[in-house]
């Protein structure tokens, strides 16, 4: 069976305007597609980690202190999904290499150690487990020439090759909070592994659902 690896954003499933329909949509497409795939999903620690981290740092708190803080959120929001997901694992686990050796069809789980975002965390496990494909669901529309938050006129790129993203962004960790689309440690993974690698709105559904059947969808292609 092949296997499907999916990077949700902590800002797409925790959010001010979270509703309950969109945890029902989501358990909905997992599972019409579970009897094809095996799915692993980590899971972010979005605007609530970046208060804490932020509060943290107002405080001089060191920076693995920060990203513990960080991680210790990311596990709360898979607590939170795997909760409603009742058919997914319950205990979260802490490593990849755990994650890997769960039998459930479907494995959730958050942030591992200090000095990576949780998209190095997906990965690092679609390499292990030789995923077919490694979506990383964000709460934009894919990768933008800048930052569409910001910048009304950013424009979004249908493809983009990982050279050019290393060459932007590079390979190293930041700072603890970071709210970059990729992060450099996931973008050394997926070089090197060469994972296939897409780009969308993880807040919208219809478009995960076509990426993971093959079609043409609304976001960016990641070429190795």
């Amino acid at each position: 069976m092949n296997s499907i690896v999916i990077s949700l954003g902590g800002s797409v499933l925790i959010s001010d305007e979270m509703e309950k329909s969109y945890f029902q949509k989501l358990a909905e497409f997992l599972k019409q597609i579970i009897n094809e795939y095996k799915v692993y999903i980590i899971v972010g620690g979005g605007k609530t980690a970046r208060s804490y981290i932020k509060l943290g740092r107002n405080l001089n708190f060191d920076e693995k202190t920060l990203d513990e803080f960080g991680i210790d959120i990311t596990r709360i929001n898979a607590r939170i999904l795997t909760s409603f997901i009742r058919y997914s694992n319950v205990e979260i686990p802490k490593t990849t290499d755990e994650a890997k050796k769960m039998d459930k069809k479907i494995v959730i789980m958050g942030g591992t150690t200090p000095g990576h975002s949780t998209d190095m965390v997906g990965a690092e496990l679609a390499e292990k487990i030789n995923a077919s494909k490694f979506i990383i669901a964000t709460n934009v529309d894919g990768v933008y020439d800048k930052d569409p938050n910001k910048y009304p006129d950013a424009k979004q790129l249908k493809q983009v090759s990982i050279d050019k993203l290393i060459k932007e962004y590079g390979t190293d960790w930041g700072a603890a909070g970071k709210n970059i689309v990729i992060d450099g440690p996931a973008l050394k993974i997926i070089k090197r592994s060469k994972i296939p690698t897409f780009v969308l709105n993880g807040k919208k559904l219809d478009e995960l659902k076509k990426v993971v059947n093959n079609e043409n969808f609304n976001g960016t292609i990641i070429k190795i």
